[in-house]
């Protein structure tokens, strides 16, 4: 949540890129967002080129010009650094701003996201940037928010960065002795013995191509560099935050997150940030429930408070393969669906088609015909109205209760698929999304959140291919179960430490005595073959990976019915203390998550939202000040009907329904009941 005095309403609008377009067009732009509902821009995204034309000298007259135009027109800003891209000037003098690549080789000027984040001219003058930025607009009353930056990602490999990893090594670690050890480093004969023996793990030292895909001979030199790379970025966010703060210390600051981008850990990140503000481009092949769950992972970032969504596409994604229009009713839709998983903003990229270069038939609010008749016009209009009279602040800050929680932990995803087995098609989201979809499509409500979350607050936590035990989680889960808590996890779980050295003793290493078992081999299944197993007299498909357990004190629930391992278990549960830990061997069928997780979460006495629900309906219930807000989302094209299990006033149409009454939605419609 935005937590500012500026902001009473569903912030609506998105970026705005005047500075591309002939000043002459500005005015009508304007009327033209305000016929839309618009009531934010995000501005200066990517002007340094013109806010510093030399290295002495700054030039806000145009920014000036822009930022009185929207204010006078009663448009709340986010007021962006520019510091996602550099001048030309800037790289051409200071070349050690921009990347080296994993080939070694350093980038020439053009695209963006490749800034170095430990080049000292860069650090200098971004932050000396947004530190002028902020002095200048400091009185200006509707800034809501500062956005540094732009979708930090990727790493860099260039001296300086090996240098930088060098001085992190010594402070994660102190001596040498100890990175050795960490790294396992005698193997290959790898043991170094000065600082400046260590190099950055790229293409011409540990990484290697192999299988489609960037592999590794040295999982925790990559792993501590992917580390070290996510903090030196994060630097970079902080040092901009700090100055800006130093002249608007009451102004929220934050950055657009890029999905789940890999590279950065969004959780250690999130600590930084004053609110969680991402970008939301789904793919028109995804399923609602991936979109969902990446919504759920920004709500979790923060413990449950709002997120704001920054950007999505009021049109086509221009990057795709094939650029598909969003069909009628899809952008309200997925508005919503963020809405009801968390956010307090709807926002778009962007507000204005460019007239040139890659992101010119990207989508916007305003086509190049520059008119206010075009169906996605209309349609954002439509849902800027129906925001404005409908809903306003009523559903700030609103949250979720969950009884169960999902564990997602971005070191962990890095050190699954940089493994050197069981399978070089290691895919930690979807086995993530597995578990999360069969929660969904029953109509759950689901926390996902970072392995630093108090466990005691959830019935049941579910950890898929936890792979990595951090220091401390194995006694945390311990006490978790021993005290009641149900705990569920998969294969290649609890295998290694934070280093990625293998916890002896056998898998899954210090959780045994709470799963009751262990682990003896593990087949690595190609796509084509699959093996099966029975549960509860069904059958379903076991594939990926086949786990061969050996319970030493739990439960076998399901033996597999092929190979030279027929009849050996491949579920089982175990009792510890007052709780229960179930570990799933394979990876099995849409059908078969939704038969487990439903069981469990029966004897567990957790209810879902609504039930009887017919597929394709999305249920989410937020919950403030106001009351309860129980949003039902359709997302099939033709219209279904069912009777609610509880009443309240509908929002969006403002009728009032019974318990037992019959709602109809229409393809694509939304309902948003409020309770209380």
């Amino acid at each position: 949540m935005i937590e500012s005095s500026r902001v009473n309403e569903i912030l609506y609008g998105g970026d705005y890129n005047p500075e591309q377009w002939p000043e002459e067009t500005w005015e009508k732009d304007m009327e033209l967002l305000k016929q839309a509902h618009i009531n934010v821009l995000t501005l200066n995204v990517f002007s340094w080129g013109l806010l510093q034309p030399e290295e002495n000298r700054y030039d806000f007259s145009m920014l000036d010009r822009i930022m009185d135009m929207v204010r006078a027109h009663g448009f709340k800003v986010f007021l962006a650094t520019s510091t996602g891209a550099h001048p030309a000037w800037m790289v051409k003098k200071y070349p050690d701003v921009i990347r080296v690549d994993g080939t070694g080789n350093r980038r020439k000027f053009g695209r963006r996201h490749v800034m170095c984040p430990n080049s000292p001219n860069y650090r200098k003058f971004s932050v000396a940037l947004a530190g002028e930025l902020a002095k200048r607009y400091a009185d200006y009353d509707n800034i809501v928010a500062w956005h540094v930056n732009n979708e930090y990602n990727g790493a860099c490999y260039c001296e300086y960065c090996e240098r930088g990893f060098r001085e992190w090594l010594k402070k994660r670690y102190g001596t040498l002795d100890k990175v050795n050890e960490a790294w396992n480093a005698n193997f290959w004969s790898h043991t170094f013995h000065a600082w400046d023996e260590i190099v950055a793990p790229n293409f011409l030292s540990e990484m290697h191509q192999r299988w489609d895909d960037s592999r590794t001979t040295f999982q925790g030199i990559a792993l501590d560099y992917a580390r070290f790379m996510s903090d030196s970025l994060q630097t970079c966010f902080n040092l901009e935050k700090a100055a800006i703060k130093a002249y608007t210390p009451e102004i929220p600051v934050s950055t657009n997150l890029m999905g789940l981008q890999k590279t950065i850990d969004m959780y250690k990140w999130a600590k930084s940030m004053d609110f969680i503000a991402w970008d939301s481009y789904p793919s028109y092949t995804e399923e609602p429930a991936e979109v969902a769950m990446r919504h759920e992972i920004m709500r979790g970032l923060q413990h449950g408070r709002a997120f704001a969504l920054v950007e999505q596409t009021p049109g086509v994604n221009n990057w795709e393969e094939y650029c598909r229009m969003k069909r009628p009713g899809a952008v309200r839709l997925l508005s919503y669906q963020a809405m009801a998983h968390g956010s307090d903003t709807v926002m778009f990229f962007q507000m204005k088609r460019s007239p040139g270069a890659c992101e010119k038939f990207h989508g916007a609010v305003i086509d190049h015909s520059a008119r206010a008749d075009t169906r996605v016009f209309r349609d954002i209009a439509s849902l800027g109205a129906e925001l404005q009279d409908k809903l306003g602040s009523r559903t700030l800050g609103g949250r979720t209760k969950a009884e169960i929680a999902i564990l997602f932990d971005w070191e962990n995803w890095w050190a699954v698929e940089y493994s050197a087995g069981l399978t070089a098609h290691m895919d930690y989201i979807a086995d993530v999304l597995n578990y999360y979809r069969a929660l969904f499509q029953e109509h759950y409500s689901v926390d996902i959140v970072g392995v630093e979350e108090d466990f005691s607050n959830y019935k049941l936590v579910i950890a898929p291919l936890l792979y990595m035990t951090k220091d401390g989680f194995d006694e945390k889960l311990r006490a978790y179960v021993r005290e009641g808590g149900t705990f569920v996890t998969t294969f290649f779980s609890g295998y290694v430490d934070e280093s990625d050295r293998v916890i002896s003793g056998g898998y899954p290493g210090k959780w045994q005595d709470i799963m009751g078992l262990w682990v003896e081999e593990s087949d690595g299944l190609p796509p084509e073959e699959r093996n099966s197993f029975l549960y509860h007299g069904k059958e379903y498909s076991a594939g990926f990976i086949c786990d061969l357990l050996r319970p030493e004190g739990a439960e076998p629930l399901a033996v597999y019915q092929q190979d030279f391992y027929a009849g050996v278990p491949v579920i089982a549960r175990n009792r510890f203390g007052k709780g229960t830990a179930w570990h799933i061997g394979t990876r099995s069928d849409e059908s078969f998550y939704r038969e487990l997780l439903t069981e469990i979460c029966g004897e567990l006495g957790i209810l879902p939202i609504l039930r009887n629900v017919p597929d394709g309906v999305e249920v989410t219930l937020r919950e403030n000040e106001n009351g309860s807000f129980l949003f039902l989302l359709n997302h099939r094209t033709e219209e279904t009907s069912f009777p609610l299990q509880c009443g309240g006033t509908e929002l969006l149409s403002e009728k009032n329904y019974h318990a037992g009454e019959l709602l109809s939605l229409p393809g694509r419609g939304v309902a948003i009941l409020r309770q209380g």
